[in-house]
């Protein structure tokens, strides 16, 4: 008899600046687990309160002052394994951008906030850009020896298909979609055979934007967003997601993270 788990990612943009629309958030669609990014807070001073209150008992956190930071919260038992390094540095500089939990029914959640990349596409000219470039990389050689039923999210900073951004022809060379970043999140996927659960549920050429500046005053009005966010599934776990949405309308709460939830639904 199986029994539904359901997983949020969400890059919040500051934790503690947002905490009323998270509340929100998990009060609306209840998700057994979230995995949150950029949550721009050391462990010690991160609400949990709220959290509790909601039956978010399970708490597991990487996090860093004023900048970066992952955290994963959830009403079901999770636990870090002792076989394994499970906050990741691969940004090789100490950043808290990676965070993995295993469940109870086996399966390998893995939390994670890849670098933006800052804004040229040019390693020699922004060192930013090659550490994006060798993040992805390192995560390939993690996930070539991954051998395990595993969920990856996170904001990976890429969106990789021509109908991921609001125009791919003006974006071709903006940093996030351009074919250098492009062909590393290829190899990723490739390295674990991991299923886009995004693109299963929505295949492509259909809209599927997770994030809009906070450039435009209105991000309605001309919607030129990208898919920066994603949930990863290796072949075995993918099998066992029954629904995935995207929660475009967090985008008009107030006070938004420029990034909006996505959840999925497995059948456990």
């Amino acid at each position: 008899m199986s029994s539904t788990l359901k997983i949020a990612s969400w890059n919040i943009n500051s934790v503690r600046a947002r905490i009323d629309i998270v509340e929100k958030f998990l009060a609306e669609d209840a998700p057994d687990i979230l995995c949150l990014q950029e949550t721009k807070v050391i462990d010690g001073d991160f609400p949990k309160a709220m959290f509790q209150r909601l039956g978010y008992k399970h708490i597991m956190l990487c996090g860093q002052r004023m900048h970066h930071g992952v955290a994963i919260v959830s009403r079901v038992p999770i636990r870090e394994d002792a076989e394994s390094c499970w906050r990741f540095d691969w940004q090789d500089n100490g950043e808290a951008r990676h965070l993995g939990v295993q469940l109870e029914c086996g399966i390998r959640l893995e939390n994670v906030y890849v670098p933006a990349g800052g804004d040229i596409p040019d390693r020699s000219l922004n060192p930013k850009f090659g550490q994006k470039l060798d993040f992805i990389e390192r995560m390939t050689r993690w996930s070539e020896q991954c051998g395990r039923p595993t969920v990856l999210v996170g904001d990976f900073n890429v969106a990789p298909l021509e109908c991921d951004v609001w125009s791919h022809k003006q974006l071709l060379g903006v940093v996030s979609h351009t074919p250098i970043e492009v062909e590393a999140l290829g190899r990723l996927q490739q390295s674990g055979d991991w299923v886009d659960l995004g693109r299963h549920f929505y295949p492509a050429p259909g809209r599927l934007h997770t994030w809009w500046s906070y450039r435009s005053p209105d991000w309605t009005k001309n919607d030129r967003g990208r898919r920066l966010d994603h949930m990863w599934a290796t072949p075995d776990v993918a099998k066992l997601a029954r629904a995935h949405a995207v929660h475009e309308h967090c985008r008009s709460w107030i006070r938004p993270s420029d990034h909006v939830p996505l959840v999925t639904e497995f059948a456990i």
